[in-house]
């Protein structure tokens, strides 16, 4: 028969290592405690920023300066638009098929060895989605089947 003392011990030892666990526990909560504070406060701060820009007067309020960025929608040509409104991507394919290179028309594989550009089948597919989307707004034209070169008279 056990003797009470052992029994005491073993006892013992199983709730200090409960109390061991609970501590691990308790740090690891108090952690993920900390950070959704601060997830919290960075929220409250984000709505009150926003809340102060929604108040100001429109007229505090600068007017957005438009320029072309990457990924920037392809606008419709329209009397004087220069391609400098393009995103710079579209302004390169633009300037190649100006170019006299380009005013008998290129294929859109010509036209990826003209923008430096790798003549792999990814590459002439975007290439080709872009020139067509060019002509669908106005600023190129498709001379014949894959063949695309600019206007030859500026949309004025």
């Amino acid at each position: 028969m056990p003797s009470v003392l052992g029994l005491l011990e073993a006892r013992e030892k199983r709730v200090r290592e409960e109390v061991a666990r609970l501590w691990e526990e308790a740090e690891r909560v108090q952690a993920a405690l900390g950070e959704a504070e601060r997830a919290l406060q960075r929220l409250v701060d984000a709505r009150a920023t926003v809340s102060e820009v929604l108040a100001e007067t429109p007229s505090a309020v600068a007017e957005p300066v438009p320029s072309a960025v990457a990924g920037s929608p392809v606008p419709r040509r329209a009397g004087g638009m220069a391609a400098s409104v393009l995103a710079p991507d579209y302004q390169r394919i633009v300037s190649v098929l100006e170019s006299e290179a380009g005013r008998e028309g290129m294929r859109c594989q010509q036209l990826a060895v003209a923008l430096g550009l790798e003549a792999i089948p990814a590459k002439v597919e975007g290439l080709r989605s872009k020139a067509k989307r060019l002509v669908e707004r106005g600023w190129a034209l498709q001379v014949r089947p894959g063949v695309f070169t600019a206007l030859a008279v500026p949309a004025v």
